[in-house]
């Protein structure tokens, strides 16, 4: 059994340790989405994740995949793709846009565990600097692709992604990662391996080296905003 949370109490998890063996990393459900219930999860390697007609569920699965500033590459052929694409890339103009497009239903998916209260709690945090997305444009100025994510000290947690045109969220990280790590971020949590993001030099940590990377990471002052315009 895992345990329920209290939305009407101070946020408070349960040592990351418990989390289910199966289904991999289920740690506890309940509680809330505000500000104060994601920051404390998010800081401790916590995330949520569940259908939006399910209870709320909270997740830190092990092994997690990451992007560290020594790991992150850009395939060759991928780097060509980017500087040739008329794509225009910017940071925090259209958050909204993004989760929304994100929240989208996809080919090969049968529906999204983006909700409401995502949609409504997350903007507040993207307000305050907690959150971050990236945009990719095309020529017509109409939203092409983007992710976004939380960021914490130098720790940046990504939640999702889309594409309306073919390789637009590729761009978008692609053009987007460098200029993190250049900012001083010392991690990019991807939660679980994807083929997609694996290309970019992703590695697997184990949940204690994880947790420590993480710690240090969060620990560390906020890095300088993000330029708005990328590309």
């Amino acid at each position: 059994m895992i345990d329920w949370l209290d939305e009407f109490r101070p946020p408070e998890f349960p040592d990351t340790s418990r989390a289910s063996a199966e289904p991999q990393g289920l740690l506890a459900a309940g509680g809330d989405l505000t500000p104060a219930w994601l920051d404390c999860a998010y800081r401790k390697g916590i995330f949520p994740w569940n259908d939006p007609d399910e209870a709320r569920l909270w997740w830190t699965p092990t092994p997690r995949a990451v992007i560290t500033p020594d790991s992150f590459r850009i395939p060759k052929r991928l780097n060509r793709e980017v500087r040739n694409s008329d794509l225009r890339v910017t940071t925090n103009l259209a958050f909204r846009q993004v989760v929304e497009g994100c929240s989208m239903p996809r080919p090969d998916s049968e529906g999204t565990w983006i909700d409401s209260d995502i949609e409504a709690q997350y903007p507040r945090l993207n307000k305050a600097g907690r959150a971050l997305s990236v945009e990719c444009w095309d020529q017509l100025g109409e939203i092409a692709g983007g992710f976004y994510g939380i960021i914490i000290g130098a720790a940046v947690f990504g939640e999702s992604m889309f594409t309306r045109h073919s390789g637009a969220s590729k761009v978008a990280f692609a053009t987007a990662a460098p200029v993190l790590f250049e900012l001083g971020v010392q991690l990019i949590d991807c939660q679980m391996k994807t083929s997609h993001l694996a290309r970019f030099g992703m590695l697997e940590m184990n949940r204690e080296e994880f947790e420590s990377r993480l710690q240090s990471a969060v620990e560390q002052g906020p890095i300088p905003p993000l330029p708005g315009v990328l590309k």
